[in-house]
């Protein structure tokens, strides 16, 4: 999937992806993780989530990659926040003290530059790549983070014949094979969630589950 699908959702506003609200599962989830209050969360593709506010409002530092620069722009201005800019290798960083967020490509970036991230919140990367990027993304995740990292992981299910992602169908067995390499999975949760789905159930998708892991470094 190359960056212009992405650029040309957010120049035309059609982010159906973005939420309203901080999402229930991580608010729910998250305090069971037991991870420290400073500790620096990592956000792949964060967009402009109210995610990334509720996660630090626990205390933490959080480190989001986006490819948008508006939705990186929106999000500052959305929330009053005057970010200091710089550039740093292949990205554009947007700073606060609660907040950085890299403008770039999630895949130009190094363990250097997330040094110190000790969790992981995944909301909307892993379902937002193509099988044939998914491999890749979590390969290069693992390389990004130390042993210790703790997080959460929510993956969308359905059966892909039926309508085009993104957001991409991901099953258990995948999620599995892709993230147990070097981590630890454990579902905490698995839901249908067709009925609150309008788009998928217009597309003629049969059923639809959200499925919640507790993930961390072997």
């Amino acid at each position: 999937m190359q960056p212009e699908f992405w650029y040309k959702k957010w120049d035309s506003n059609q982010i159906g992806f973005h939420q309203a609200e901080a999402n229930p599962y991580l608010q729910r989830y998250w305090p069971e993780l037991a991870i420290a209050p400073s500790a620096r969360v990592l956000v792949p593709l964060c967009g402009k989530s109210l995610d990334l506010l509720w996660l630090a409002g626990q205390g933490h530092q959080v480190i989001g990659v986006e490819l948008s620069e508006k939705a990186v722009e929106e999000f500052f201005s959305e929330h009053q926040l005057q970010p200091q800019i710089s550039e740093q290798g292949a990205f554009k960083v947007y700073r606060t003290v609660a907040f950085e967020l890299w403008c770039g490509d999630f895949f130009a970036l190094t363990a250097e530059d997330v040094a110190g991230c000790t969790a992981l919140y995944d909301r909307a990367a892993l379902i937002a790549l193509p099988d044939a990027m998914r491999q890749r993304y979590a390969e290069h995740l693992q390389q990004l983070l130390a042993p210790g990292m703790k997080g959460l992981v929510i993956t969308l299910d359905y059966d892909q014949s039926q309508i085009p992602g993104p957001p991409f169908a991901v099953n258990d067995d995948e999620a599995q094979r892709l993230l147990g390499q070097g981590w630890q999975l454990e579902k905490l949760e698995e839901r249908d969630i067709l009925d609150e789905s309008p788009k998928f159930v217009q597309g003629g998708v049969e059923w639809l589950v959200e499925r919640v892991y507790r993930v961390s470094s072997r």
